[in-house]
C-alpha cells in the first residue's frame, strides 16, 4: 500500500510539474529560498562546522553519536575538522579527516554497520573537495555529490526497518504517539517505506526533489522534540543538506520529452533503486552474518529501553550457534 502511493503521488507530482501550476510552485519555492540558495556553499560549510564543533562538544564518538570511542584525541581530531572547513585551501584536509575518521572507526566497528554511515560521509568529504576548487570543471557537481550522498544513506539506513525491526519496537512502545494510531508492526515497515522512497525523491524531478526534501525536513525537525539535542545532532548534516536541497532551483532527474515516459520512469526507477541498494543491503549482509541473529530487548543501566545492540563487534545482531539434529 505504501508503495502503491507514493507511486500515485510522485506521478501526479510529474504530472503537475509538467503543467502551468507546475512553473507556480517552482517560482514560489524559489521566492522563499533564494536567499539561502544565494549563500549556499557558506550555508553548507557553516552546517558541516558547526556539526563538527557540536560533535567534539558531545566528545568520546566518531561522526556520529551512535559510534562511541574511548579516544579523546578523536574529539580534537573533529574539532581540528570544524576549522579546516573555512577556508578553500584547507577543505580539503577537512575531506580528507572525514574519511580517515570512517577508516579509524573500523578497528571498534564492523564494515557492514559502517556502511549506514558511509553514503553521507562520502558525500560530505565529496562536497568540500569539490567546493575547494572553483575554477575546476567538477565544480558544479558538488551539490549533486552532497544529494547523491544523503539520498543514498537515508535509502539504506531504511532498510534497517525492514531487516531489524525488532530493534524499533521498544522505541514504539516507550513512545506510543509515534504511530498516530497505526499498529506497530504497521507502522515501522511503512516508516521504512517513506525514508526509502523520499530518498529515492532527492534523486528524481526537480518538484519531486524540493518537496521530499520539505517532507523530510518536517519529519526530522519534529523528532527533535521527542528525541532532544543529540538526535539533532546526529541529523544536523543530513538536516542542513536537505535545506540547500528544498532550495535548489536546478533541474535534476531523467530528462524526458514525454509525458507518459516521464510517468513511467517514476516505477522503473524505484524498481532500480529497490534492486540495487536493497540487492546490495541483504547481499552484504549475508556475506558478512552467516547466523541467525536474535534481537532481545535491551535495557540501559538507567532503565530506558534501547534500540540498538551496544555490541561494537555485532552492532546488528548477536551470533547464535545453530542447532543441529544429533
Amino acid at each position: 500500500m505504501g508503495i502503491v502511493l507514493v507511486l500515485v503521488f510522485f506521478a501526479v507530482t510529474v504530472v503537475v510539474e509538467r503543467s502551468p501550476a507546475g512553473t507556480t510552485i517552482g517560482t514560489v519555492l524559489d521566492r522563499f529560498t533564494s536567499s539561502l540558495w544565494l549563500r549556499s556553499d557558506d550555508f553548507m560549510r557553516a552546517i558541516i562546522g558547526a556539526f563538527f564543533v557540536a560533535i567534539f562538544a558531545v566528545g568520546g564518538v566518531y561522526l556520529t553519536p551512535d559510534l562511541q570511542t574511548p579516544n579523546e584525541w578523536v574529539s580534537w581530531l573533529q574539532l581540528l575538522i570544524a576549522l579546516l572547513v573555512f577556508s578553500r585551501k584547507t577543505m580539503p584536509l577537512a575531506a580528507a579527516g572525514i574519511i580517515g575518521l570512517w577508516v579509524i572507526a573500523l578497528r571498534d566497528y564492523d564494515f557492514f554497520h559502517l556502511l549506514d554511515y558511509l553514503a553521507l560521509g562520502v558525500g560530505v568529504a565529496g562536497y568540500l573537495a569539490l567546493a575547494a576548487f572553483p575554477e575546476s570543471k567538477y565544480y558544479q557537481y558538488r551539490f549533486a555529490v552532497l544529494r547523491w550522498g544523503v539520498a543514498i544513506a537515508l535509502m539504506w539506513s531504511s532498510l534497517e526497518k525492514f531487516a531489524y525491526a525488532e530493534w524499533f519496537h521498544p522505541l514504539v512502545e516507550e513512545r506510543p504517539f509515534l504511530t498516530f494510531g497505526m499498529p506497530r508492526d504497521t507502522f515501522i515497515p511503512m516508516a521504512g517505506v517513506a525514508e526509502f522512497t523520499m530518498g529515492f525523491g532527492l534523486l528524481w524531478t526537480a518538484l519531486i526533489r524540493r518537496l521530499s526534501a520539505i517532507a523530510l525536513i518536517i519529519i526530522f525537525t519534529a523528532a527533535v522534540y521527542p528525541f532532544g539535542r543529540i538526535d539533532l545532532v546526529g541529523h544536523a548534516l543530513i538536516m542542513g543538506t536537505l535545506f540547500l536541497i528544498a532550495a535548489d532551483p536546478t533541474p535534476s532527474g531523467l530528462k524526458l520529452k514525454g509525458l507518459v515516459p516521464a510517468i513511467g520512469s517514476v516505477p522503473a526507477g524505484l524498481l532500480a533503486a529497490l534492486v540495487i541498494i536493497a540487492g546490495s543491503y541483504w547481499t552484504l549482509h549475508g556475506a558478512f552474518y552467516d547466523y541467525v541473529a536474535a534481537q532481545p530487548v535491551v535495557t540501559a543501566p538507567d532503565g530506558e529501553l534501547l534500540t540498538h545492540m551496544p555490541n561494537a563487534e555485532h552492532p546488528h545482531g548477536m551470533a547464535v550457534p545453530e542447532i543441529t539434529a544429533q
